[in-house]
């Protein structure tokens, strides 16, 4: 069996971890990683000693590259191509219909919100989404309640397996990052939010709910990620005065010493499969506040690990701020961590995450 991954090599986020740690279960001559550019994706991959190839681009509207990754698939004779992303999705029916190989594709993301804010280029590519996701011959969802948004889309649950994201869950926490390095004391109650800074992410619930919280017990805010819309979320803080609470770090490569360091862990999105940085918080000890998406209520147990709130309420998403300011003062929340590091590193291992694939990539090939 010979896979061939391919995904832009862009991603900054939980779906290029996804597949960095994925590809790494697997023998060197099994899987081959495909990507659009070179950069720091590419870098990585290629020190954790997977097999990687750039066709690229000279802008994403470049074409060029179709024909030569065509040749590839047939001169490598892959038998399953596995894409990732909504522009990996486009490509794949062009190499579907030169190749015939069989495709499967992991859904990181809603694929009817991938392109909102981006005007009439947006509606076109979100038609063009729509159309390849119902194209292929596998899917992998990474929760129950997403595989049932794609039998909804029309796509035969059979096709569907359920995937848990997996990471590697280390028995001991990681050192925590200095807190002074960002200005900060003990004293501080900390948050961490790792997301690309996208409108899909829901910062900017999470600033109103800050504010919403009185100043000596506002919680600081470490924001890990980057994005298109970075400058529009440090102009939103500024109106709500908040320079002094939110702290914006941009790409990490030490996202377990910031959890490590962190009180609690947050997720506000609007629409995710299964969030791959949960994972990395509940593996140092770290409960969460989430939105209620994907399979989030797979992990996380509401009032018990942490607190899970209706999509886009900044009230609710305060009040739940405002219980785990509560539970560390009352002496609670580390207890919380401890519990959720347990139930996640039994469940989402990564054996689990490389048995699921391996069962749908022979399903389709025998």
């Amino acid at each position: 069996m010979k896979v061939l991954h391919v995904i832009t090599g862009a991603e900054t986020g939980g779906s290029r971890k996804h597949v960095i740690t994925l590809l790494e279960q697997f023998s060197k001559d099994e899987v081959v990683l495909a990507l659009m550019q070179e950069g720091s994706f590419a870098e990585e991959a290629r020190k954790k000693g997977i097999r990687t190839e750039v066709f690229s681009q000279s802008s994403r509207y470049d074409l060029s590259i179709l024909k030569k990754m065509v040749d590839f698939i047939k001169k490598e004779k892959f038998d399953i191509l596995h894409t990732h992303g909504p522009r990996a999705n486009l490509f794949g029916i062009y190499l579907k219909r030169k190749t015939g190989i069989r495709w499967v594709t992991t859904v990181h993301s809603d694929p009817s919100l991938d392109f909102v804010k981006s005007g009439v280029k947006g509606k076109v590519f979100t038609a063009l989404s729509m159309y390849a996701v119902k194209k292929m011959d596998g899917y992998f969802a990474v929760s129950e309640r997403f595989k049932q948004n794609l039998i909804k889309l029309g796509i035969d649950g059979d096709k569907i397996q359920t995937v848990y994201n997996g990471i590697h869950f280390t028995k001991e926490k990681a050192q925590p990052l200095p807190r002074s390095e960002f200005g900060l004391t003990d004293e501080n109650f900390v948050m961490a939010m790792v997301a690309r800074l996208h409108p899909i992410k829901g910062h900017t619930i999470v600033f109103e709910a800050m504010k919403g919280i009185e100043e000596e017990k506002r919680p600081h805010l470490l924001l890990v990620g980057d994005g298109p819309i970075k400058e529009e979320l440090e102009k939103e803080v500024d109106r709500l005065q908040l320079n002094h609470y939110v702290h914006f770090l941009g790409f990490r490569s030490d996202v377990d010493q910031i959890y490590a360091a962190s009180d609690l862990a947050l997720l506000a999105s609007y629409s995710e499969s299964f969030p791959l940085a949960l994972l990395e918080a509940a593996n140092q000890h770290v409960p969460i506040v989430t939105t209620d998406v994907g399979g989030v209520k797979e992990l996380v147990e509401d009032g018990e690990t942490g607190w899970i709130v209706p999509v886009g309420s900044t009230a609710d998403y305060a009040e739940a701020l405002q219980k785990a300011v509560r539970c560390k003062e009352a002496g609670e929340l580390t207890e919380m961590g401890d519990k959720l590091y347990h139930f996640a590193s039994q469940r989402f291992s990564l054996e689990q995450l490389t048995n699921s694939t391996k069962y749908l990539y022979k399903k389709l090939i025998n």
